[in-house]
C-alpha cells in the first residue's frame, strides 16, 4: 500500500506543480507588462518554488561534453563497457585521444537511493588525469521481476566481475556505501589469488566499522529491528512501472530521510533560494537548483539487498568482526581484509562527515594487516562533510590531489613489475 499512496499523493500533486510552472513562466515573461513590479517578482518566485517543491525529479545526464589534458581540448563520449541487470559500466571514452596513455580508474558510485551521477563532480576533476569508469546502477522499479532478485552477495560479485573485466592495472574508487562490499570483493579476489586484483583501493566516506563515530544514520539500523524494517520501509512496485511486483526500499522514503536529518538546512537553502528569485541573483538561483535536480532524483533499491546490507553492515558489522560469509558460484567466501598484500590502499574521510563519522572507514586499514605501511595513507579533509570529500571546492583542490598522487605513486610501481599471483 506504501508505493500506492505514494502515487496516489503524486497524481494529487501534478496538476498542481504543472499549474504553478505555467503560472511563473507567465509572470517572468517578457511580454508580462507587470514584470518589473516587485510583486509581481515575489508571487513568481512564489510558485517558481512551489514547482520545484512539487515536480518529479527525474534521472539526471552526467553532461561532460569535453575535457583538457595538458592543454589540448578532447571531446568525451559515455561508452557502455559492462551491462547486467541491475548495474552497466560506463566509460568516459577520451575521442581521438588514442595516443594518451592513462591509468585506468573504476569508480563504484553508491547504490544508496541516489544515481550515479551524484558523482559528476568526481569525474570531472579526474578526467584530465586518467580513464575514467563508473557504475551507473540500475533503478529496481525498472528492472522487471524476470531479472531476478538482487542481494548483497550479487553486488559483491558485480564488483569482482567489473574489476576483472577492466584489468590489468586498473585503480578502485569507492565512495560511501560500496567500501563494504568492494573491500570484500578485492579481500576475496586475494584470498583466490585472482591475477586481475587491483593496483590499488580509495575509500572514501564509507561504513567499513560502522560502530566508529556512529551517526544518524548508523544509530537509526541499530534501535530497529530487522523485522521493524522488512515492515515499514519495504514496499512493491505498483503495476506502472517495468519492476511492478518487485519488493524494494522506495527512493522516496530514502529522499525523506536525507531531508529529515537536516530539515533546517533544507528550510534554509529553499527560503534563501525563494529570495534569489526575487533579488534576480540568477547565479545563486542556477546553483541552487543544480543541486536539488541531482539530490531530488532518487531511485528504488531491491529489497533484498537493502535488507542484507542493513543486517550484514550496520547490525551485525559482520565485516570488520570477520564473521562475513559471501556465497561465490554456489559456495560461501569468508571475507579476509588481511589476504590483501599487494594493494595499496588509501581512505579519505571528511571532518564534518555526518553520514558515515570519522574513524568508520580509516578501520580499513585496522583490518588490512597484509598491506605493507608502505601502501597504506589515510586523508582527513578538514571541513568537508560527507558530500564534500568527492564534490565541491574541497574535493578539487585539497582531496583530488592527495588522490592523484597517491593512484600515480602505485600506478608507477605496478608498471615496472609483472602481476603475479600472491
Amino acid at each position: 500500500m506504501l508505493y500506492q499512496v505514494y502515487e496516489f499523493q503524486r497524481s494529487i500533486l501534478n496538476p498542481l506543480t504543472a499549474y504553478a510552472q505555467a503560472q511563473a513562466h507567465w509572470l517572468n515573461h517578457p511580454m508580462n507588462p507587470f514584470l518589473i513590479h516587485p510583486l509581481n517578482r515575489r508571487v513568481a518566485a512564489g510558485y517558481e518554488l512551489l514547482y520545484r517543491l512539487g515536480k518529479e525529479y527525474e534521472k539526471p545526464q552526467f553532461g561532460l561534453e569535453y575535457t583538457r589534458v595538458d592543454g589540448v581540448e578532447y571531446a568525451v563520449a559515455e561508452e557502455v563497457v559492462a551491462r547486467k541487470p541491475f548495474c552497466r559500466v560506463l566509460r568516459f571514452k577520451k575521442l581521438d585521444a588514442e595516443h594518451l596513455s592513462q591509468p585506468k580508474v573504476l569508480i563504484f558510485a553508491p547504490l544508496s537511493g541516489h544515481f550515479a551521477t551524484l558523482l559528476r563532480d568526481t569525474v570531472r576533476a579526474m578526467l584530465p588525469d586518467f580513464d575514467v569508469y563508473i557504475t551507473d546502477w540500475a533503478d529496481a522499479k525498472m528492472v522487471p521481476l524476470s531479472a531476478g532478485r538482487f542481494h548483497l552477495n550479487d553486488y559483491v560479485t558485480y564488483c569482482i566481475e567489473f574489476m576483472q573485466r577492466l584489468a590489468p592495472n586498473l585503480h578502485v574508487m569507492s565512495v560511501c556505501q560500496p567500501t563494504v562490499p568492494v573491500m570484500a570483493a578485492v579481500s576475496i579476489m586475494s584470498t583466490l589469488k585472482d591475477p586481475k586484483r587491483p593496483v590499488s583501493m580509495t575509500m572514501m566516506g564509507g561504513p567499513i566499522d560502522p560502530r566508529c563515530s556512529p551517526t544518524q544514520v548508523n544509530n537509526l539500523a541499530t534501535t530497529k529491528s530487522f523485522d521493524w524494517f522488512e515492515l515499514n520501509v519495504i514496499a512493491t512496485v505498483p503495476e506502472k512501472y517495468p519492476g511492478a511486483g518487485r519488493r524494494v526500499y522506495p527512493g522516496f522514503m530514502q529522499h525523506a530521510g536525507f531531508v529529515a536529518m537536516n530539515p533546517d538546512r533544507h528550510f534554509n537553502s529553499h527560503w534563501d533560494y525563494y529570495q534569489d528569485l526575487i533579488k534576480g541573483d540568477l547565479d545563486d538561483v542556477e546553483a541552487h537548483r543544480k543541486f536539488y535536480d541531482e539530490y531530488n532524483a532518487v531511485l528504488d533499491l531491491d529489497a533484498d539487498y537493502y535488507l542484507a546490507t542493513i543486517k550484514t553492515v550496520f547490525q551485525d558489522h559482520a565485516l570488520p568482526k570477520g564473521t562475513w560469509d559471501v556465497m561465490i558460484q554456489g559456495k560461501p567466501q569468508r571475507v579476509r581484509p588481511q589476504d590483501i598484500t599487494d594493494i595499496a590502499l588509501l581512505t579519505v574521510e571528511g571532518e564534518l562527515d555526518d553520514i558515515s563519522g570519522p574513524g568508520q572507514t580509516q578501520a580499513a586499514h585496522t583490518l588490512c594487516t597484509g598491506i605493507p605501511e608502505s601502501m597504506q595513507k589515510d586523508f582527513v579533509a578538514e571541513g568537508a562533510g560527507h558530500y564534500g570529500i568527492f564534490s565541491g571546492r574541497r574535493w578539487r583542490e585539497i582531496i583530488y590531489p592527495v588522490v592523484r598522487e597517491f593512484m600515480h605513486k602505485h600506478e608507477a610501481k605496478a608498471r615496472s613489475r609483472k602481476r603475479q599471483p600472491a
